[in-house]
């Protein structure tokens, strides 16, 4: 990066920072920090909800995910509309109406602290390792940029975040979220334009368009039926529904966003812009990946995206091994250029022909570089057995580092970088929330003044903090960030919501059977991962009807759990 491009990216995190910190002054108490006093509008909370799923994963992964693998992972976001529906109806009002600061506090006047406490505890393992990944994300930035060890910028870049969230709370966090996607929506639509304007001059956006769809990369909708398919609409209709209701009803960080809203409405108003406006941001951003992919048609692909790798490889007993697989890589790529060229005329004179020729070379260049690619790959687990062999995360961040002007370089880092500090501070303050309001109010220390927990609350930010900067450092062995993430959410989502749906809709069902479900539940929703029983998504539906029938069956063969408990007012 040139010297514009650390002012741009420098001066957009500072700004942000020191605006959050600046909005955010006179916290003095439990309420101010963890919930912002409960008066922020609805278009606070919107974009704070959308900011806080929007991590560097999504920038990072998500276009390097389109140019794998197409535009069908937006079906995964198909059933979100429906469960901020959903939420707003059910959720919010109740979530408001007991003045709770989690949503864990519930279930305690619903089951007993036992139920409430498991839940928790779900919360905290799966947010806090997810976490992690978030972090992972922006770090790779900085390895790449500046060439230092993951270790060292998986600690920068959770820490700096730490400033702002230990010192300001949900207050500077929803503040700089809407910096954040502002910045985040102009440069993605500024990367799209210029990826199209980087081609050569004779293809357009819609050359563009037809060259990607004939690679089969416009691959938006599937209809077909198929469990062991990742993504298709039955997948996000129903297991999307699924995951998103759990996310956002019952994940602590999302939560958290929408009780900031100084009144139902406004928090309900809120979701509602996150359920318009999050498919077509999604859109967006993979739209702006399958571009990338084409772009790479008419120019030389890398052989391998993670430069890092390359450059070791070099300096490796394996140089001259992979100098020759590089130079086949490179005589590859110009028979795929001119295949490329040739479907261009084909399409313009309508000549099926000469068309469907092109393809077939088309298909043979690409088999050809992913063969040398494989190589490429085992090369570089010999020369370092632990090295990052998936590079999808870098596909987008090595487009934009070689080929974008300077000043839109660092204005492209910034939107990663300002993403993640987003989503890993809403991380933090939720893990912190549930914590101190669930686990040490409640079981350690139940009585003391008010500045002692925000104290608490504080110390426990920093320790979880430390936790996921730790788990960061395993991440780089996950493959796809922004699968990973939402595999990791699919094991405990769908049984956190099934707790959530027996505690509103099954009055009958009691504490005892409730929490030995919900235990069972998990252990077979991770067996089900385990044994690749289906496709991810649909983890969330199984978790959350396991824990309904599951809880029905224990119910009836252990009469003697406690009957519904009226919901009256909050738990200590």
């Amino acid at each position: 990066m040139s010297s514009i491009d650390w002012l741009v990216l420098l001066i957009t995190l500072f700004g942000i920072i020191a605006y959050g910190i600046y909005r955010s002054r006179g916290t003095r108490n439990m309420d101010d920090y963890l919930l912002a006093g409960h008066s922020l509008p609805w278009y606070h909370v919107g974009l704070s909800v959308m900011a806080t799923q929007a991590s560097a994963i999504t920038f990072l992964s998500a276009p390097g995910q389109a140019y794998t693998d197409g535009m069908r992972f937006v079906q995964f976001y198909f059933g979100l509309p429906l469960a901020m529906v959903v939420l707003s109806i059910t959720f919010v009002p109740i979530f408001h109406r007991l003045k709770v600061f989690t949503a864990y506090e519930y279930l305690e006047t619903r089951f007993d602290a036992r139920v409430r406490i498991l839940t928790a505890l779900l919360f905290l393992i799966q947010r806090g390792l997810s976490t992690g990944l978030s972090i992972y994300a922006p770090a790779i930035i900085l390895s790449t940029i500046l060439g230092w060890n993951i270790y060292w910028t998986n600690l920068i870049m959770g820490g700096l975040v730490l400033i702002y969230t230990v010192t300001g709370g949900t207050k500077a966090i929803s503040y700089t979220h809407i910096q954040q996607m502002m910045i985040v929506t102009l440069a993605m639509i500024i990367a799209g334009w210029m990826t199209v304007h980087l081609m050569p001059q004779e293809v357009g956006f819609t050359d563009a368009l037809q060259v990607a769809g004939k690679a089969g990369r416009l691959n938006l909708i599937d209809l077909k039926f198929d469990p062991d398919s990742r993504y298709n609409v039955w997948s996000g209709l129903i297991g999307g529904f699924f995951l998103q209701l759990s996310y956002f009803g019952t994940d602590q960080s999302q939560v958290g966003r929408y009780l900031t809203g100084e009144s139902i409405g406004q928090s309900r108003l809120g979701l509602l812009m996150n359920g318009l406006l999050k498919v077509p941001m999604q859109f967006l951003i993979l739209l702006v990946g399958v571009l990338v992919f084409t772009f790479y048609q008419y120019h030389e692909t890398p052989v391998f995206f993670n430069k890092q790798e390359t450059e070791a490889l070099k300096q490796s007993p394996y140089a001259g091994e992979y100098q020759l697989l590089e130079i086949k890589h490179r005589n590859l790529n110009a028979q795929r250029q001119q295949a490329v060229a040739a479907i261009q005329t084909a399409l313009d004179t309508d000549n099926n022909t000469q068309l469907n020729q092109a393809r077939v070379t088309l298909r043979e260049a690409d088999a050809a570089i992913a063969t040398v690619r494989k190589d490429v790959v085992g090369l570089i687990q010999k020369n370092n057995p632990t090295a990052d062999t998936s590079d999808v995360n870098y596909i987008f961040l090595r487009f934009v580092l070689d080929y974008l002007p300077h000043g839109l370089i660092g204005l492209l880092i910034a939107v990663i970088f300002s993403a993640s500090m987003g989503s890993i501070a809403a991380a933090y303050n939720s893990l912190a929330s549930t914590t101190v309001v669930d686990i040490y109010k409640r079981v350690v220390h139940q009585k003391d003044a008010d500045a002692h927990y925000l104290w608490v609350s504080r110390v426990s930010t920093v320790i979880w903090g430390v936790f996921c900067i730790l788990v960061a450092q395993f991440a780089n062995r996950l493959g796809s960030m922004i699968e990973a993430v939402n595999i990791l959410g699919s094991l405990f989502y769908g049984v956190i919501l099934g707790v959530f749906l027996v505690a509103f809709y099954f009055k009958g069902l009691g504490a005892r059977a409730t929490f030995w479900s919900a235990v069972l539940s998990e252990g077979l929703v991770v067996y089900c991962y385990w044994i690749d029983l289906t496709a991810f998504l649909w983890l969330n539906l199984i978790g959350c009807v396991l824990v309904i029938g599951i809880a029905w069956l224990l119910e009836k063969l252990l009469p003697t759990s406690p009957a519904l408990r009226p919901v009256t007012k909050k738990p200590v």
